[in-house]
């Protein structure tokens, strides 16, 4: 089941997947900005069991899921409109976004589903496990983002949004936090206080 979610009317659902190792500012501008634009009622965000590119990043390993999860339960607390979902942490293995659309599809076919990705994501998505299968499922919003210049495959429906520039990342966290740099301000209060209570990255 998709921890925190349990309404049953028809909705407008923004996805926003990633490891989220950690989650910080940037994510959650992103999902604000996409709900605020393309009126959508929630974000879910579904943490990654293994993801489809760890082959790409075998030189470090992802922090165990479990820290991951609860690092995104803090993040989004306080925005009731703002939800975790474990679908891709329930089914285990690589996660794929065709396979975790076509079980939210399942489980609630009420709801209009839009798939969140950064305008540097829209030019890799041929690349996509069963990609063809996804662009006829679900909509795409793409946050466009500074000398970032997005070509949408062909019948791929994808709508672009303009956000703040945020120079944050997941991996400039990790590695200001090894180098024992400035950080404390780059994510939530209380991720930083679960990291620090964790000794995760050090």
């Amino acid at each position: 089941m998709a921890a925190g979610i349990e309404r049953v009317l028809p909705m407008k659902i923004g996805l926003l997947g990633g490891t989220f190792d950690p989650p910080h500012h940037g994510h959650l501008i992103m999902a604000d900005e996409a709900m605020s634009a393309c009126g959508l009622d929630e974000v879910w965000f579904l943490p990654s069991h293994i993801p489809p590119h760890l082959e790409r990043k075998a030189t470090r390993r992802t922090t165990p899921v479990h820290h991951r999860i609860e690092m995104v339960r803090l993040a989004i607390q306080g925005n009731d409109r703002f939800k975790l979902s474990l679908v891709e942490v329930e089914r285990k293995g690589r996660s794929y976004t065709y396979d975790t659309l076509m079980e939210l599809g399942e489980r609630y076919p009420q709801h209009d589903f839009h798939f969140i990705i950064g305008a540097d994501m829209v030019n890799d998505l041929p690349k996509w496990h069963r990609f063809e299968e996804i662009k006829a499922s679900v909509q795409f919003i793409g946050l466009n983002r500074p000398g970032i210049v997005a070509h949408p495959p062909d019948g791929v429906a994808i709508e672009f949004v303009d956000m703040p520039e945020i120079a944050i990342s997941s991996s400039m966290i990790r590695e200001r936090i090894r180098l024992r740099q400035p950080w404390r301000y780059l994510l939530p209060e209380a991720v930083k206080t679960y990291i620090e209570e964790n000794d995760l990255y050090g």
